[in-house]
């Protein structure tokens, strides 16, 4: 474990109340990288799925009736006029005007993106999770050697009550 001044503390010299707020600690950045990694596999789904749907607009597609989404929960009756053309959202309100392939080159690049931020984190999460473990090893050898202690030779082990 590192402090404030740089240098390292060996785990077994922290005591039980360090430790517990130790492993909470990493708690909470566990859980804090895990939602950050879910949030990103939710992206880059959308932007496959955007992707894909660009693939399946055709020309036959010209004229006919479809939805047109007005929010995320109320849509529209429209029908497709321009089949070459596709405004894209680039994020905060920005629309960019974008052929398919452009588009799909657009989302392609987007999904590469996301991909390597989470290969990014996913090693600093196996390290987190890795340290977590080893607060938990040394919490329980403490703890064990405490009870040891406590159970002087000679003496009976107080029964515990459930």
């Amino acid at each position: 474990m590192s402090q404030n001044s740089g240098k390292e503390i060996p785990l077994t010299e922290l005591n039980v109340g360090q430790l517990n707020h130790l492993s909470q600690q990493l708690d909470q950045e566990i859980e804090l990288m895990q939602n950050s990694l879910n949030q990103l596999k939710m992206v880059q789904s959308k932007f496959v799925e955007s992707q894909e749907c660009l693939g399946k607009v055709t020309k036959a597609n010209v004229g006919k009736d479809m939805l047109v989404p007005l929010t995320s929960s109320m849509y529209v009756t429209g029908q497709l006029d321009d089949t070459d053309n596709f405004l894209i959202d680039v994020g905060t309100g920005y629309y960019v005007e974008k052929n398919a392939e452009q588009g799909k080159e657009y989302f392609k690049r987007k999904v590469e993106y996301i991909t390597k931020e989470m290969e990014k984190i996913q090693p600093l999460l196996q390290e987190k999770y890795k340290m977590k473990q080893a607060v938990v090893e040394v919490v329980q050898m403490k703890v064990q050697a405490q009870m040891s202690q406590q159970q002087q030779p000679g003496q009976q082990p107080v029964p515990i009550k459930s």
